[in-house]
């Protein structure tokens, strides 16, 4: 018995030792962010592998050429769009993945301290391989991040990690997958800071930039191409340029706007036509097949497109419709269904943006005023920003693909400028507006789940005392000594709020004695749900200039009582503990 015991007690032991290792040390933590960027550049290999080799036997492509580098399609390929659709809808129906939403890296970090789980996630990383395999104009990057933050979620839970630590470590994995298949550590980190943790903090520096390292180190190891190739403008970036750039940030702003206004609209339209949600990926694959008998350009990320269109050239009149049927596709995939992202969709549709930008204003002025090159980097950038967010992390990977501070320079206030004009006539990037679609209201990763997880029900004082409205003044005075509480809830005889009262006002010299006590009630309309969280309960103390807040259920019975100075107490300890956690005090 006692020799079974012991190792089990050892191992215990062990792994207690090790969680408060991780726990306590920054440099043990800063190690646990190696290995999570390890996994996550692993796992991003293994899912682009999946994708090509599903393309590649799906579209009876040749070996070194990627889908949306193929000349043509004939109509048995093009088949291959709807059945995909079937396919990724007889796969949800399988999971039951459509009965209940899915967190994703951005929503984990924002609202549940981190929190993912595997199933889930490895749900949308199938959905998504199966939408980009069969061919359906979405990226990967959609399901680089859900893995490589799932891994990291589970890792930091089982090791009971703080809440600051397990959102640090969700945005190292996610951050750490976009550097592998990007192959720029630099914007796998400012991925993690702007989009998924929602914040540049002290504490999280070492960790993403460790974890984005490891991951474009082991990337490279498995032999993984990175997306983007190395580009070089040639051409001097002048102070005027700014101006010119920041008029392609502007245009690139209004055209993401479009695609994720397009999404939300075919969404709508579908719903209000009552489609089945299991039909509605095969009529998308459909409707997919003559816009890639357009142009195959149009299908999967574009990735072999964007070098096709950069290296080699492309005409103004092909890059226009190439724009338009590549939106339009891009709309549909996700509108009817499809899983996946906008990330490098957005990013090549820029590049195509800027170059069309540049040969019509060099046209118009008779000679080189933009360089298409350039151009389209910033384009590439500027529309990417305005789809996925992260200026900072668009301009990194521009340096990173160009080694050019001059145009990086030029791509940071294109990017800004199309940024401002997001957030002032949208207000959302793509991975937030579809929450706002949920019901949900974030508008970036910060997190605020601290908030929702304070709430009335728990700063709450508990009411023991049934006191009724119409108990007399002078019985309330025998109950309610002089002195004895600040403030009474009345509830009626079925256990139903009545109003607040003060005890002080019922000791009046002109209050009659058989009054009954609810004519002296105040707030008798006024009342907060047990699961209000600390912000909406805030904003009721504001707007009712009331002190003191019953706590009620959904039918309406008093639950316990709320002071507003206790309120601001608590918000107020809670802020500091996340201003702590910013700045990585233990």
């Amino acid at each position: 018995m006692v020799t079974i015991a012991a190792p089990l007690v050892a191992r215990g032991n062990l792994l207690a030792w090790v969680r408060q290792q991780f726990r306590a040390s920054e440099a043990w933590f800063i190690g646990l962010a190696v290995i999570v960027g390890c996994l996550a550049g692993a796992a991003t290999v293994a899912q682009g592998a999946i994708a090509r080799t599903l393309q590649h036997i799906l579209f009876s492509l040749p070996s070194s050429t990627r889908l949306s580098g193929v000349p043509t399609l004939g109509i048995l390929q093009l088949l291959v769009l709807p059945i995909g659709g079937a396919v990724l809808a007889g796969f949800s129906h399988l999971v039951r993945a459509r009965r209940r939403p899915l967190v994703d890296a951005v929503e984990a970090n924002a609202l549940h301290g981190g929190r993912m789980t595997v199933p889930d996630s490895l749900v949308v990383a199938a959905q998504t391989l199966i939408s980009n395999g069969f061919g359906a104009s979405v990226g990967l990057e959609a399901a680089y991040a859900q893995t490589g933050g799932a891994a990291a979620s589970f890792i930091g839970r089982r090791l009971k990690l703080r809440r600051a630590d397990l959102r640090a470590l969700v945005g190292a994995g996610a951050g750490g997958a976009i550097a592998a298949a990007f192959g720029a550590p630099l914007t796998g980190a400012f991925y993690a800071f702007e989009i998924v943790i929602g914040a540049y903090t002290p504490s999280t520096i070492a960790p993403v930039a460790a974890a984005t390292v490891a991951a474009t180190l082991t990337g490279q190891a498995l032999g993984s191409t990175p997306y983007l190739i190395a580009f070089a403008s040639g051409a001097p970036v002048h102070t005027i340029d700014y101006a010119v750039f920041a008029g392609l940030g502007s245009l690139c702003a209004v055209l993401g706007i479009v695609l994720m206004r397009g999404v939300a609209l075919v969404e709508a339209v579908l719903h209000r036509t009552r489609v089945p949600v299991w039909a509605r990926p095969v009529i998308g694959g459909l409707l997919l097949m003559p816009l890639a008998a357009i142009s195959p350009q149009v299908l999967s990320a574009g990735h072999a497109a964007l070098r096709l269109d950069l290296a080699a050239g492309a005409t103004l009149g092909f890059i226009l419709i190439v724009i338009l049927a590549k939106s339009l596709a891009s709309i549909v995939s996700l509108g009817f269904g499809f899983r996946g992202g906008l990330f490098f969709a957005s990013l090549f549709l820029g590049s195509l943006v800027g170059h069309a930008f540049a040969d019509i204003v060099n046209s118009l002025s008779g000679y080189v005023v933009v360089d298409p090159t350039g151009a389209a980097l910033v384009g590439m950038a500027a529309l990417a920003v305005t789809v996925v967010g992260g200026p900072m992390t668009m301009a990194m990977l521009v340096l990173e693909a160009t080694s050019d501070f001059a145009l990086t320079g030029a791509v940071l206030a294109a990017a800004l400028v199309a940024s401002l004009i997001a957030r002032e006539t949208f207000g959302y990037s793509f991975s937030t507006w579809r929450l706002h679609l949920r019901g949900e209201t974030i508008k970036s990763a910060r997190d605020v789940g601290w908030m929702r997880t304070l709430t009335a029900g728990q700063m709450m004082r508990r009411e023991t005392v049934a006191t009724s409205p119409e108990m007399t003044v002078a019985a309330f005075r025998e109950r309610f000594p002089l002195g004895a509480t600040s403030r009474v809830v009345l509830t009626r005889g079925d256990g139903t709020y009545a109003g607040i009262v003060v005890p002080a006002l019922a000791y009046g010299a002109d209050v009659p004695l058989d009054a009954p006590v609810g004519t002296l009630a105040t707030a008798t309309d006024i009342s907060v749900p047990a699961d209000a969280d600390v912000r909406r309960v805030m904003h009721t103390f504001e707007v009712t200039e009331s002190e003191q807040l019953a706590v009620v259920d959904s039918e309406c019975h008093v639950l316990g009582l709320l002071s507003e100075a206790y309120v601001r107490r608590r918000y107020a300890e809670e802020l500091e503990k996340a201003q702590r956690d910013i700045f990585g005090e233990r």
